[in-house]
């Protein structure tokens, strides 16, 4: 009875097995022929972006270089910022800190001031932070390391996986696949603004890609495209191509290197693509500065320091106002009213109004500090000030 049971046992597996080999000989040849056309489909397009790239990219400093830190900064800066505006400030960056010690040593008042004009200045307090959280975590290790040894020189070690890169303040999954790729040529995907326009067009995607769902899905088609053998040639070639080719309006379809491969182009769907979510109303807010001057050429400033737009920036003595009717009823005799500007943030539009206030002593107001005309240039200012200030400059 026992020798029977062996048999039945042995039998059946003998059955799984012949299927399992029956399974094989019929279809793995079927698979293998559809991964190599996968392969050669791949290849295909990776050799015809790569040809365009190669004729057409544009030279950027962060792209002639392996380093990560100067990496990193046109990373931040390039954030909600076209290319040209923000070559700029990549240069005074590197300038002025060559090194992430020396920008983890600055004060953050002087990051704030080079990053002045820029935007979106939680970019600046987060870079800041992040360089000090690089230094500060090695150099308390290198203390204690080598403790008996004057004479140790340290050097920083940039971080160098994707996690640890997505740690530092400011970094998200792009900043970070980014990062990775273009300087350790690990293999994650970077999708900025141009490359979920590409994405949405190859693949006919009428999922908005700014949503949490739709981020997730363009993660997925971007990691299966993902050139895995030369992520960081492959990165930089549809960054490029979505930027200079694959144009937000009227892009050249016509004679498109891909084109082949573009269903929203086989659809005539390319017009449509890619869908964002419906932009948020926008909050609108009143604001009154007075900006005080005396004969010998002082004036008042403060720093906001509430969890608020601008903050830790420097602006004139300021009035906000609960409405408009309020804001527009508001008069200050005496003072020379300058032209009302509007300012739109991603969520905010600005209302404000510059009175120009002569004064022979400055008046004692809270937070507030005096300074000389010509000291406003040392002091971190918003864009809105900068456009008053230009308005001022300009009056007879």
């Amino acid at each position: 009875m026992q020798s029977y049971k062996k048999y039945l046992i042995f039998k059946r597996k003998s059955e799984k097995k012949f299927v399992f080999s029956y399974f094989l000989c019929i279809f793995a040849p079927l698979f293998y022929k559809i991964g190599q056309k996968m392969t050669l489909y791949s290849q295909n397009f990776y050799r015809l972006l790569y040809d365009w790239y190669e004729a057409n990219h544009r030279i950027l400093p962060w792209r002639e270089t392996e380093n990560p830190y100067y990496i990193w900064l046109s990373e931040i800066i390039l954030q909600q910022t076209r290319v040209v505006q923000g070559m700029d400030y990549y240069h005074r960056f590197v300038t002025t800190y060559p090194t992430i010690e020396m920008l983890a040593a600055a004060a953050e008042d002087d990051v704030l001031r080079l990053w002045q004009g820029l935007g979106y200045y939680s970019r600046a307090r987060n870079l800041h932070r992040a360089a000090q959280m690089i230094v500060g975590n090695q150099a308390s290790s290198i203390r204690q390391n080598t403790s008996d040894n004057s004479n140790y020189t340290s050097e920083i070690r940039f971080p160098k996986t994707f996690n640890e890169l997505r740690s530092l303040p400011g970094v998200g999954d792009y900043t970070a696949g980014a990062i990775a790729s273009f300087a350790y040529n690990l293999p994650y995907p970077a999708l900025d603004g141009n490359v979920y326009r590409v994405l949405a067009r190859l693949n006919d995607c009428e999922m908005a890609f700014d949503t949490s769902a739709g981020k997730k899905y363009f993660h997925g088609l971007a990691e299966q495209l993902l050139d895995k053998a030369n992520p960081r040639l492959f990165n930089s070639a549809i960054m490029e191509f979505g930027a200079l080719y694959c144009l937000p309006q009227s892009p050249d379809c016509t004679n498109c290197p891909i084109q082949a491969f573009c269903k929203a182009y086989a659809a005539g769907t390319v017009d449509l693509l890619p869908v964002r979510k419906p932009r948020p109303t926008l909050r609108n807010r009143y604001f009154t500065y007075t900006i005080y001057i005396t004969p010998d050429n002082k004036t008042l400033i403060h720093q906001r320091s509430a969890k608020d737009i601008w903050q830790h920036l420097y602006e004139f003595p300021l009035i906000e106002h609960s409405s408009e009717e309020k804001w527009q009823k508001y008069k200050m005799h005496g003072a020379r009213a300058l032209p009302s500007l509007t300012h739109i943030l991603s969520h905010q539009r600005l209302h404000a109004r510059f009175y120009v206030m002569p004064v022979n002593e400055l008046p004692i107001l809270p937070d507030s500090f005096a300074i000389t005309w010509e000291e406003l240039d040392n002091y971190a200012l918003a864009r809105l000030t900068l456009k008053a200030l230009e308005a001022v400059n300009r009056l007879p």
